[in-house]
């Protein structure tokens, strides 16, 4: 080789080293730009999907749940007071009495009032719900009984129509209604109790309604003529009364109810047996007003995660709506714009606006409901009853006697639209990241500090909160070590947030058994002598009359399984009426409505507490076979609450209120309710009160007392 050939430089090449990696990393970056945009896209698109899917489903579950154990908890109550004594006794009295009015000649005064009544004011009031002239011979009364009582308890009654129940003796010295004057106040106790719409005694054999506490035009009423023939009670009282059998529960869907104004009612119904024979039928008269509340989370759609356009509807075998839309109640000129556009029928949208309400008048027809009806779970993109795209999940309810479907739905344009933007986005940042790319290519080729690079990001993730945030070790060099060293440390740092995050979440659950979660809010915050005034709430006291003598012969284990089922069956009335339960000492129970967030109906909700408590009682006295009374003293007025001590934490109250509401059950009377002035004054229009007068109080002298009549 020559010495030329030895020192002539070599040929530069026509692609460096720095050019091919420089275009190597702008094709890796356009490609990995575009595949983690398109792959980003549809797997947010399908994760949202999913998300959506789940959250429909949950809240479907949990209001078909709500709406199963509406009706298995007016089946159990309804099982349990047509075995009653009461209910035997007022059923065989109610007949005999109706069956002796019957036998009993009505003047021609009282029959020409009583249709002049209907010609009148019930005429027109049928005439407003069908929008078209009645045929009033349809309804009225048969027999010399019904128009007796109906003259009675309806055309002569001094009270309001909506307080027709109020009466219990109308003054005729008749057989029947000192039998009225007896039982009425117990039955009317039990529906208020109940939430019963209205609470009625059917005579199976007459096909008549010898009882029923509201009053309305099918009181007395034959149930084998006119349109009550045809009705769902009379179908309701005809299954019942045949079937001696005291686990018998009859429900008849909802239908529009001409007595009831034209509303949505059902009927459920048992059987009253005595020796073996049905003497009656007992029927609770449901609206359709506590479903659609619970559907409709009383009208708090965004609150139960809806959004904008989401709702929950039930709907019937005859494919007829069970609750009200969404836009029913939030915008009715797009709402009935829409189900004109629909196709909807003029006379269907005429009867809502009459109606006041699409139950019963809405078709919904769907591949949803279609599925529910026929028994079957889903989820799915379908086209709405408004004609636009909505997700979905359907399924039917477990109502013995029922067969509906409830949807879970929002519409698609709304579910998506956050993938929309996102689609947006990745446009813009696909570009900027691909300009980025061309940019950062020339340096990058030339850097050697990749794993550097990667070790950065996964510190500033870490930093970010992204606890999981680990490096690749490429390298066995320092840098190497540098990323072995952080991923430990990554891992050790997971590892002790678990541990924490479990301790807390213990902490808290056990904070919250004790505290209401608002005073365990401001207790978390370091707030320290947690202090507040309440100028308005109402205060129970409740006692276990006797316990203490009962008790002394029972085991101790007995006794703590008594009182554990009682209190806690008393617990979860208060926890479904708002109430907050202070503390119980031995047998005696405290607890306040209006506080720590306060309320509007905090008196009339301690009431219905006080009531619910005392059939609690009388229940498991039954069940245990036992003899306990209960003894419950209402107050309302200012108080003083706050915590207490500092390694065992309680919330008191204190103050005269506190003290007058303990006076108040321990000068009460057993299985009674015995409430103050204030009170009195606020409920007095809601419920029936019977005047104690002034009553001896320790520490306060004479003090004016009122009790309850249940």
């Amino acid at each position: 080789m020559s010495s030329a050939d030895a020192t002539t430089p070599p040929r530069p090449a026509r692609w460096g080293l720095a050019a091919k990696l420089f275009a190597i990393l702008i094709l890796l970056g356009a490609v990995a730009v575009l595949v983690t945009g398109v792959l980003g896209y549809f797997r947010a698109r399908e994760a949202l999907q999913e998300s959506i899917y789940n959250q429909l489903t949950s809240i479907r579950k949990s209001k078909a749940r709500q709406v199963e154990i509406y009706f298995r908890t007016i089946r159990n109550e309804l099982s349990q007071l047509a075995v009653s004594k009461m209910a035997v006794d007022a059923a065989r009295e109610f007949s005999a009495t109706f069956k002796e009015l019957d036998q009993t000649d009505v003047s021609f005064d009282t029959r020409r009032l009583v249709g002049n009544w209907y010609a009148g004011q019930f005429e027109a009031d049928m005439r407003r719900v069908l929008g078209k002239e009645p045929n009033i011979n349809d309804y009225l009364p048969v027999g010399s009984a019904a128009y007796y009582l109906q003259y009675h308890y309806i055309v002569t009654n001094l009270y309001p129509a909506d307080r027709r129940k109020l009466l219990d003796d109308p003054g005729d010295g008749s057989a029947y209604s000192k039998q009225h004057a007896l039982y009425h106040p117990l039955l009317r106790g039990a529906a208020t109790s109940f939430g019963f719409f209205d609470f009625m005694i059917a005579d199976p054999k007459a096909g008549r309604i010898v009882y029923s506490v509201e009053k309305e035009v099918d009181f007395a009423a034959s149930l084998r003529s006119g349109t009550y023939r045809h009705s769902h009670l009379s179908a309701a009282v005809a299954r019942c009364g045949t079937v001696p059998d005291r686990s018998t529960v009859c429900l008849e869907d909802f239908a529009s109810y001409a007595p009831s104004g034209g509303a949505p009612i059902a009927f459920m119904a048992a059987p009253i047996i005595d020796q073996g024979v049905v003497i009656g039928v007992l029927v609770a008269q449901l609206s359709i007003d506590e479903i659609d509340n619970v559907v409709t989370g009383d009208r708090r759609w965004r609150q139960d995660g809806f959004g904008a356009t989401g709702e929950a509807y039930l709907v019937g075998p005859d494919n007829l709506a069970r609750s009200g839309p969404r836009d029913f109640y939030e915008n009715r000129d797009r709402y009935y714009a829409e189900l004109k556009r629909g196709g909807e029928a003029d006379e269907n949208i005429a009867a809502i606006r009459r109606y006041g309400t699409p139950v019963l008048q809405q078709n919904i027809q769907t591949a949803a409901t279609r599925s529910a009806l026929a028994g079957t779970e889903g989820t799915g993109e379908i086209v709405g009853y408004r004609g636009i795209p909505t997700l979905a999940s359907w399924g039917p309810l477990a109502i013995p006697g029922l067969k509906w479907a409830l949807i879970a739905k929002v519409d698609t344009s709304e579910a998506f639209a956050p993938i929309y933007k996102l689609q947006q986005d990745l446009m813009i940042v696909g570009g900027l990241a691909l300009l980025v790319v061309i940019m950062t290519a020339g340096w990058l080729s030339r850097s050697l500090l990749g794993p550097l690079r990667e070790l950065t990001a996964g510190v500033t993730r870490f930093a970010a909160g992204d606890y999981g945030a680990k490096v690749r070790v490429r390298t066995r060099d320092e840098i190497g070590r540098l990323c072995a060293a952080f991923n430990g440390m990554v891992d050790e740092l997971h590892d002790k947030n678990v541990v924490i995050e479990s301790k807390n979440r213990e902490n808290e659950e056990l904070l919250l058994n004790v505290l209401p979660a608002p005073i365990a809010n401001r207790l978390r915050g370091g707030e320290q002598g947690i202090a507040d005034g309440f100028a308005e709430v109402t205060v129970a006291f409740a006692d276990l009359v006797g316990f203490t003598a009962m008790s002394s012969d029972m085991p101790p284990q007995e006794v703590v399984t008594l009182l554990n089922g009682l209190f806690t069956r008393f617990d979860e009335a208060a926890h479904q009426l708002g109430i907050e339960k202070i503390k119980t000492v031995g047998d005696a129970y405290m607890a306040v409505c209006g506080m720590p967030v306060p309320v509007p109906d905090h008196a009339e909700r301690m009431v219905r507490m006080a009531i619910r408590m005392v059939h609690i009682t009388r229940e498991h006295a039954l069940e245990h076979h036992v003899t306990m009374k209960l003894r419950v003293g209402i107050n309302s007025g200012p108080v003083v609450a706050g915590v207490i001590g500092k390694s065992k934490y309680i919330y008191d109250l204190w103050g005269d209120t506190v003290n007058l509401a303990s006076r108040m059950e321990s000068g009460g009377v057993p299985d009674g309710i015995q409430v103050t002035r204030p009170v009195y004054e606020k409920l007095k229009d809601e419920f029936v009160f019977e005047s104690r007068g002034l009553i001896e109080v320790k520490g306060k002298g004479s003090v004016e007392a009122w009790l309850l009549r249940l």
